[in-house]
């Protein structure tokens, strides 16, 4: 629940405040504003929404998958050829950071599976809590249902920004040393991602990498996926293949759709089909039903349970061997009659079963809109921003955090620390900005 005090911030009259103006009170926003307020400086958050950490509250299904509790090596490589622009702020606050951070909020965390760190009470619903009352004991002024219109600026310098309030209808100026801009992607819209701030960070001269969903379900070919619908398989392989080759795979759980896959391993493995299809690539998906097993193990299995159950129809063999829904596809698939017994298979029905087994293809056509993706690839081109203070190259006084910028990663937490330690750094560096100029 929004605390009272922040409700009536804004219905305040609007004044101009010098001093730091951070755009978007996500994840990037909050630690943003709350880091540069704590610092000394002057702190003003504009949020379109009527409360800040719309997307946030449903992250990881309502648990909030805050961080991912690998190494820094290990870590990086998550993010692709954006890891290394990443690096310098994972070194000023990386997932120990994180989590002594929010232990400080009264946030205690657990690490599971994966090394993929949540919130103890398993709600991102007291994340989101913590974070907004930190940011109002650093003395951070929030504005809601504000939205940004446009930058002032003279001579390539900030000078402030315009703002509309959304529930009078008003425009009005506010004055500032600096600018965060940490409006999110276009993923989620309805929580207050609508690409504004590329918008912004183009009307002073950035390039913006065309946004595109990443971490998003896959459509499929044919209806095999429809008569799935609702069937999660856990331990299993997806392997991605463009043109015929393998490009990547991942172990874990994915679900049918009526119009797809989805689940942990698909949307991992999404951001590269995007990006295949877009080229006009043949994409598949090849799932290993028996990923535990390799093709040797899987043989004499199969053998076994022939000869264990020589006089059960087919069809009733392979409900030990796959989920029931699977059954019908399977056979035909195979092409094995569901009721030929299972002592009178041919050494080439158990082929085409076993192959079936360790290779049930997909053929991938589209994907969902990236209003529906977790995560949003593309925006501000890393090349215009220093990774060292996430300050723009193109304009004195502007910073980014968050995933505004041209940073993905793959599911598991690596995002939200991504958010978390760009929010950091650009407090940081805006707050030693707007003091040095003021002391200067």
């Amino acid at each position: 629940m929004v605390n009272r005090s922040l409700k009536e911030s804004k219905r305040r009259p609007m004044t101009s405040i010098p001093g730091i103006i951070v755009i978007g009170a996500g994840p990037a926003g909050m630690m943003a504003a709350g880091t540069a307020a704590g610092l000394g400086a002057p702190v003003t958050l504009v949020e379109t929404m009527d409360r800040p950490g719309r997307k946030l509250r449903i992250t990881g299904k309502g648990r909030c998958n805050i961080t991912n509790n690998r190494s820094l090596d290990e870590f990086v490589p998550h993010f692709g050829t954006a890891g290394r622009f990443l690096k310098p702020c994972f070194h000023e606050f990386f997932v120990l950071d994180l989590m002594a951070f929010l232990e400080s909020l009264g946030i205690a965390t657990v690490t599971e599976r994966g090394g993929r760190v949540f919130p103890a009470g398993n709600r991102a619903e007291e994340v989101v809590d913590a974070l907004i009352d930190w940011t109002q004991r650093q003395g951070v002024r929030t504005l809601l249902r504000t939205r940004a219109v446009k930058i002032l600026e003279k001579e390539r310098i900030i000078r402030g920004l315009r703002v509309l309030d959304l529930t009078s209808g008003t425009e009005e100026d506010l004055h500032a040393d600096a600018l965060i801009i940490a409006t999110g992607g276009l993923s989620y819209p309805l929580t207050g991602s609508t690409g504004d701030g590329y918008r912004l960070a183009r009307s002073v001269g950035h390039s913006i990498v065309p946004p595109r969903p990443a971490l998003v379900p896959l459509e499929t070919e044919g209806d095999s996926a429809r008569r799935l619908q609702g069937l999660g398989l856990k331990n299993v392989r997806a392997t991605l293949r463009l043109d015929g080759k393998k490009v990547h795979s991942g172990v874990g759980e994915l679900n049918f759709t009526h119009f797809g896959l989805s689940g942990p391993i698909i949307l991992s493995l999404s951001g590269r089909a995007v990006d295949a299809l877009k080229d006009g690539k043949r994409v598949e998906l090849s799932i290993d039903l028996k990923a535990a097993l390799d093709e040797k193990k899987l043989d004499a299995r199969l053998l076994r349970d022939f000869e264990a159950r020589g006089k059960t129809q087919f069809r009733n063999v392979l409900k030990g061997l796959i989920p029931s829904l699977l059954i019908p596809l399977c056979i035909d698939m195979t092409g094995i009659p569901s009721a030929k017994q299972a002592n009178q298979l041919t050494a080439r029905q158990r082929l085409r079963l076993r192959l079936w087994l360790k290779d049930f293809r997909l053929t991938v056509t589209g994907h969902r809109p990236v209003a529906e993706a977790i995560v949003t690839a593309g925006g501000i081109s890393l090349k215009e921003i220093d990774p060292k203070t996430m300050h723009s190259r193109r304009g004195t006084g502007i910073f980014f955090a968050g995933e505004v910028l041209d940073v993905d990663a793959d599911t598991g937490g690596y995002n939200l620390q991504a958010a978390f330690s760009t929010g950091y750094l650009a407090g940081v560096s805006a707050s030693r900005f707007v003091l040095r100029d003021r002391h200067s």
